[in-house]
């Protein structure tokens, strides 16, 4: 690909101290004012760069990235905040069609009892081209409610909940154009979803959980799950009388904003510690942990659904916002994946929680170190996809020798405690292969965390206290690290995260 005009990342025409003094910071771009913003300018070393200036960083949206990924020459450090093809988990019709084709994929090569894992999302249809299998089902299950949406459409837009064929009729119509011509021209893709009747209700109220996974790379797999997130709720009481009533069945933030009944320094959220502190009062901790667990489970699988599809690009990175809907049975039910999650605070909790997800991203994306282009990186961890399903997940550290936490990280503490042993082991005794040298390297990213089960089954990452900041670094002395039987066929792994 050439490189287009003004998008010279090599810094060509510069004096070699100029381009030295220029490498020594970051030039970062965006089109997003919001918490972003604030963060990036805020962030040491990092310098901003506008209109066509050139860029290391650029935190595009996604109309930039259609429009011109394919027509930018970007050198190896470069990195950019989508990958090309992201619509294949992000478009609610792709995501089904790939989650339904992985389904078939795992029972044909599995078994039934596999491919049961991906029982997550409710039965769906496209529309229009799937409107005919979509009536022979609402004949088979009349009376049942059913949800539109549009597949490329965000914020509660064009959704609307149905129980009559004709309510389907009238969508067709209304959604074509009102000229002669109007048989000639396509009706916009909706999905038709069952709808969930019976969700779990807080105060009589809806919600549904936004939760964070960043994906470094798809080839191999390389995803972070960051341990906070927040339930959105509804404003009305819940109640299937009135269908047509956004302020019921929709949680969109958006959406419920323009309710009479909002309150701005009320808000409609619940941080996610909070969630999880309701439930457990109400139905005990094991249940708890086996909800989130199901929760992690829609993540590995709709990651993996895509993996053989998704281009993955080695500049590319993308922070998901997934929505899950909570049923009275405490089933996780997958709504859709966000490529662009809202970054704009709604409140002052809101903007911390934000701020510090971006934060931690930038610090698991690492720009300092590829624009230094280090020739290893000492405590690297990444989660790698295995070669195959049967195997677990793992957390490697890809350094060659034995890990200096002190040396490397100075956030981090100088020894780890397992409570497996009475004693303590000091870093220049953790080996590449082992759980603690996982362990280390994944504290190091603050509040990300390994979620895929690891190689000791029943190990467990326990935190006694809150983490408090101090000086941009985290006070790790409170996490202790719980050893269960090994498996023998995995090298190493990292405890799984305290499941949000």
């Amino acid at each position: 690909m050439s490189r287009p005009k003004n998008q010279n990342y090599k810094g060509h025409g510069l004096s070699k101290g100029k381009e030295r003094e220029q490498r020594a910071s970051i030039r970062f771009k965006t089109t997003l004012m919001n918490t972003l913003m604030d963060v990036l300018r805020h962030r040491p070393g990092w310098v901003e760069v506008k209109d066509e200036g050139e860029w290391d960083f650029y935190w595009c949206d996604v109309s930039w990235l259609r429009e011109n990924f394919d027509h930018t020459y970007m050198d190896e450090h470069v990195r950019i905040s989508h990958f090309r093809n992201h619509y294949e988990l992000t478009r609610k019709n792709y995501m089904v069609k790939n989650l339904k084709r992985f389904r078939k994929q795992l029972e044909r090569e599995a078994g039934k009892l596999e491919a049961a894992k991906c029982d997550f999302f409710p039965k769906t249809f496209e529309m229009p081209c799937e409107y005919h299998l979509f009536v022979e089902e609402f004949r088979k299950n009349p009376g049942i409610t059913w949800i539109m949406k549009p597949v490329a459409r965000s914020q509660g837009k064009g959704i609307f909940l149905f129980r009559r064929l004709k309510d389907i009729m009238d969508w067709r119509k209304d959604t074509r154009s009102s000229d002669d011509q109007k048989d000639d021209i396509p009706v916009e893709n909706y999905v038709a979803q069952r709808y969930i009747e019976n969700p779990y209700l807080i105060g009589g109220r809806k919600f549904d959980l936004r939760v964070y996974v960043l994906v470094m790379s798809y080839i191999p797999l390389r995803a972070w799950l960051y341990r906070d997130g927040f339930a959105r709720f509804s404003n009305t009481r819940f109640t299937l009388n009135s269908i047509d009533d956004q302020y019921v069945h929709l949680t969109n933030v958006a959406v419920q904003k323009t309710s009479p009944d909002y309150h701005p320094k009320k808000g409609c959220k619940w941080m996610l510690q909070r969630f999880r502190q309701y439930l457990a009062s109400k139905h005990g901790p094991e249940v708890v942990e086996t909800l989130f667990r199901d929760i992690d489970n829609i993540f590995v699988k709709s990651l993996q659904s895509v993996q053989k599809v998704i281009i993955s690009d080695k500049h590319c990175f993308e922070l998901y916002g997934y929505d899950i809907l909570i049923d009275q049975d405490l089933k996780p039910w997958l709504l859709e994946v966000n490529a662009s999650p809202s970054l704009t605070a709604s409140s002052q909790e809101d903007y911390e929680l934000k701020t510090c997800l971006l934060e931690d991203t930038l610090h698991v994306v690492d720009m300092e170190a590829r624009l230094r282009q280090r020739s290893e990186k000492t405590t690297e961890a990444a989660l790698l996809l295995p070669s195959s399903p049967e195997e677990s997940f793992q957390l490697i550290p890809s350094c060659q020798e034995e890990i200096s936490l002190s040396r490397c990280h100075p956030g981090l503490p100088r020894t780890l405690r397992s409570q497996h042993s009475t004693s303590k082991l000091s870093p220049p005794h953790l080996h590449p292969g082992t759980s603690f040298a996982g362990l280390a390297a994944a504290a190091y990213y603050l509040n990300w965390a390994a979620w895929i089960p690891p190689a000791h089954p029943q190990a467990s990452l326990h935190q006694e206290t809150p983490i408090p900041r101090t000086g941009g670094c985290f006070n790790l002395d409170k996490l202790t690290w719980q050893l269960g039987p090994k498996r023998t066929n995995t090298a190493s792994s990292v405890p799984p995260r305290d499941h949000i």
